[in-house]
């Protein structure tokens, strides 16, 4: 879609927000992370996003129904706006389905979307239409994304359908564990008659809470497990069952904070900060209401990190995402291997997007080049304040100086590019243009370059050697990557400066997840290795740290801990987010980019603000 089309039909989408919510002051613009409230502005899924590539191929395939297709995607927008509005109407303010709120949260907003939805209709019975698109939409997401789900997103999913008493699709195994944990929720007074009848957050979240606790009930055997089990989705005998159910939500370590007041949530956040049972009493007093109902109260169990098997030491929760093996790890070089024509058309349109820019740049950095004079030469130019000497003394021989040039530009600058398939369709396609549009002109420009991409995809070798050690008994709570490489590629070093250097910038495509943490630690240490007086890495992303096998939680924390390190090291750190701004919770200086087209513009002038205020000293970090 382009800029102008794009920026009408978010101009429309706000108009339905303002009318939907009664709040003059909302705006809408779609981008990706989708859907999300960000302080007045609804964020909704972008229509590049994998969600809308059904009704794309449709377009693409049979352009007659064009419109039908737009109509469609626009239809799939007004759902998810329907569903922030509803949201905002009759829900409280706290967000249940932060990566903090664990899978406690995650089924209370599952619940609590399905009462506020149910009022919306009410009062709006057109938008019916648009919540039923919504639904299949994500029936079919889910069933896509099946084998690449953990046994817990696949519970909350299952749950999450049979509160819309939708039917399961063929592809979504695993059904002996999942019916056992529903059989145990169903039921006159079950757990999911109680979501089912919630009039409130509050209800929602305790309906939630005794969701959890009769799942985790049904782990009678003490068998130890953990709760990304990483393994393939086959069919469950009874002793692999009470493994998945054993340690179901022991992550859950922040569930007290699913609260309707938000000092009550401070304190209790506060309290999980003090140890044992302690912390476990005045979380309590903190919550109050919230969790004091019947089967509602959080037991010791739920509050405590997750637990040791016998004769074993308890753990900590690890702050670094640790991957099993490193021996699978694959970095491919593509430096000067791509397609030279497919090149020199992208660097064609990266300098038609960029010149004038770039020749702000050259012009700022040869400002601001020192010249110095060597005397006393025997060759060069005549140095008139050696003349007198020269006509005093007969044998006087160096009445030249010579010209040196201190250059600004002893500087080393990566850009390392998150290859996730959340980065396909026009993302990929602009980041792959940003990267050229940068790497040309540093290159022109004299400047150390060089241009990284990483993703990480399952190993059916990792897998068989995960399986093997997790066979053997060996302790694997202190890892968190298992059953996926790195898929780590070299697009273009620094040592390579001929014309063709850059061609592997047009083979830059998407590829699975993303392990930001361990992508940032290999290209700051590739970085580290090159000698220059400046190093600047600049980081393009769309999203948080996401690998199918790996606790979100450990994902951030460890990319928190990366970025610290990185810039302990001097490496000047930016983060670029791609209509999303997870970047900016974890870099110390970020700017995100809203719509697509700007993204090589922002990132070059980001550039060039860094390289021209950095040329006698480096900038200070905002």
């Amino acid at each position: 879609m382009d800029a102008a089309r794009l920026d009408d039909l978010e101009a429309r989408l706000g108009k339905l927000a303002r009318v939907l919510t009664g709040e003059p002051r909302l705006a809408v613009s779609i981008g990706a992370g989708g859907p999300r409230v960000e302080h007045q502005r609804f964020v909704l899924p972008s229509h590049a996003d994998e969600s809308t590539q059904a009704a794309q191929d449709v377009q693409a395939a049979q352009p007659g129904e064009s419109t039908e297709a737009t109509e469609a995607d626009e239809d799939l927008l007004i759902g998810y706006l329907d569903l922030l509005a509803a949201r905002w109407r009759h829900s409280a303010p706290p967000r249940l389905d932060l990566a903090q709120a664990g899978v406690t949260g995650r089924i209370a907003q599952a619940v609590e979307d399905r009462r506020v939805l149910a009022r919306l209709v009410v009062s709006y019975p057109g938008a019916r239409r648009y919540v039923e698109r919504l639904r299949a939409q994500l029936a079919r997401d889910a069933s896509r994304r099946w084998g690449a789900l953990s046994w817990s997103e696949r519970l909350i999913w299952t749950i999450e359908r049979t509160l819309w008493g939708e039917p399961a699709r063929a592809g979504e195994r695993d059904a002996a564990s999942l019916a056992a944990a529903l059989h145990v929720l169903e039921g006159p007074d079950g757990p999911l008659a109680a979501a089912r009848a919630s009039r409130s957050t509050g209800e929602s979240v305790r309906a939630a809470q005794a969701i959890v606790a009769g799942v985790r009930s049904l782990a009678s055997r003490g068998a130890n497990n953990m709760m990304q089990s990483a393994r393939p989705p086959d069919s469950l005998d009874d002793e692999t069952l009470a493994r998945e159910l054993d340690d179901f939500g022991a992550h859950d370590d922040t569930d007290f904070a699913l609260t309707l007041d938000a000092a009550a949530a401070d304190a209790a956040a506060e309290a999980l900060r003090q140890p044992g049972a302690q912390a476990l009493e005045v979380a309590g007093e903190a919550l109050g209401d919230a969790t004091s109902a019947p089967g509602a109260t959080l037991s010791e169990a739920d509050a405590a990190p997750p637990r040791a098997s016998a004769g074993e030491a308890p753990f900590a929760k690890p702050v670094r995402s640790i991957p099993l093996t490193t021996a699978f790890d694959v970095v491919t070089d593509l430096t000067g291997s791509g397609d030279a024509t497919a090149w020199r058309k992208l660097r064609a349109l990266a300098r038609a997007e960029t010149g004038a820019l770039k020749a702000h740049l050259e012009r700022v950095l040869k400002a601001d080049e020192l010249t110095h004079w060597k005397r006393e030469q025997e060759r060069g130019e005549i140095d008139r304040a050696a003349l007198a000497r020269l006509a005093a003394s007969r044998g006087y021989r160096t009445p030249f100086r010579v010209a040196t040039h201190a250059s600004g530009r002893d500087a080393a600058v990566t850009l390392l590019l998150d290859l996730s398939g959340s980065m396909a369709g026009r993302k990929i396609e602009l980041a792959r243009l940003c990267a050229a549009a940068l790497t040309d002109a540093l290159m022109q420009l004299g400047f150390d370059c060089e241009v990284l991409g990483y993703s990480s995809v399952e190993s059916p070798d990792m897998r068989a050697q995960f399986e093997r050690t997790r066979a053997a008994g060996a302790d694997l709570h202190g890892f968190n990557r298992f059953v996926e490489r790195l898929d780590l590629r070299v697009f273009k070093r620094f040592d390579a400066r001929d014309s063709n250097a850059a061609s592997g910038l047009a083979a830059i495509e998407c590829g699975h997840e993303n392990p930001d943490g361990e992508a940032l630690a290999w290209a700051a240490a590739r970085l580290m290795a090159r000698k220059a007086r400046r190093r600047l890495l600049f980081v393009l992303s769309d999203g948080y740290p996401s690998t199918s096998d790996g606790d979100p939680a450990v994902l951030r924390s460890d990319l928190h801990a990366r970025v610290a390190e990185v810039a302990k090291q001097g490496i000047e750190l930016v983060g670029i987010g791609i209509q999303d701004d997870a970047v900016e919770a974890f870099y110390p200086q970020a700017v995100v980019v809203r719509k697509l087209h700007e993204l090589p513009a922002v990132a070059f002038a980001m550039l060039s603000r860094m390289l021209a205020l950095g040329v006698r000293q480096p900038l200070r970090r905002g």
